[in-house]
């Protein structure tokens, strides 16, 4: 479904700064859904909090999801340009979506030393939604606090035992509060088509791009705990003779 949530919308000056390590695997391992590959994802830790970020191929030319990442192994992941064939079938107009997904992975005791849980922090998702290299326009939440518009979401949520096979999925905004204070990993896969209510419903997948996307935690006291980027480069945006981009383009013919 989509996510209806309050969200402050503004137009960001930097990226951040973050030293991220690229092409990582996430602890305890990919626990949302079944069959997706652990690895790819560009992290930061800081104070025993793990973020990771990756571009995802989540429609191939036959509408499936594809373990491909697209990872140019600098934070960059590379995709062609165009509408998923088919979409997702419960959107009643799919032709907005992307054939990329972006996935997250929050750990807030990776190590197993923070004893922090997840509603000990809060957290800041950074989408941006302009297509030019060269400018950003920021949608701006938090993807983990509920709030009064989104009372819980559907993260896998776990510790650091947690497989695909024992993740936990919140039905209701009561269990998600309580398992916010018990668990330490939240994960998610999700498509920009999910955010298309105005002033963002002008999104275009046709169109080439970067677009860049950033998660932050913070402590009790707002201090920030980590932060990682990436960019998603879609189509001709930039230099299209990698590898990531000759590999991509394979799974549409």
């Amino acid at each position: 479904m989509k996510l209806l949530m309050s969200m402050i919308v503004l137009i960001a000056l930097a990226s951040p700064a973050a030293a991220l390590n690229f092409d990582q695997n996430v602890t305890p391992d990919v626990i949302f859904g079944t069959g997706n590959d652990n690895g790819f994802f560009t992290t930061d830790i800081g104070g025993g909090v793990e973020l990771g970020l990756r571009g995802k191929l989540r429609f191939d030319g036959s509408n499936l999801p594809q373990n491909y990442f697209g990872s140019n192994g600098d934070g960059t992941y590379t995709f062609i340009s165009g509408s998923a064939p088919g979409g997702f079938p419960w959107l009643p107009d799919p032709s907005g979506t992307p054939i990329w997904n972006f996935e997250f992975a929050i750990n807030t005791d990776v190590d197993g030393t923070s004893g922090l849980k997840l509603a000990d922090l809060t957290y800041e998702l950074g989408l941006d939604f302009d297509p030019d290299p060269a400018s950003t326009n920021y949608l701006i939440f938090d993807p983990v606090t509920p709030s009064a518009s989104a009372p819980y979401y559907d993260h896998s949520l776990g510790d650091n035992t947690t497989d695909e096979t024992t993740d936990v999925v919140s039905g209701d905004a009561p269990s998600y509060v309580t398992n916010l204070s018990t668990y330490n990993v939240a994960q998610n896969s999700w498509n920009y088509v999910f955010f298309d209510t105005a002033p963002f419903d002008n999104f275009d997948p046709t169109l080439d791009g970067v677009y860049e996307i950033y998660l932050r935690a913070f402590d009790g006291s707002g201090s920030l705990v980590a932060e990682t980027a990436i960019s998603i480069v879609v189509g001709g945006a930039v230099a299209t003779d990698d590898t990531a981009w000759g590999d991509v383009k394979a799974l549409y013919r």
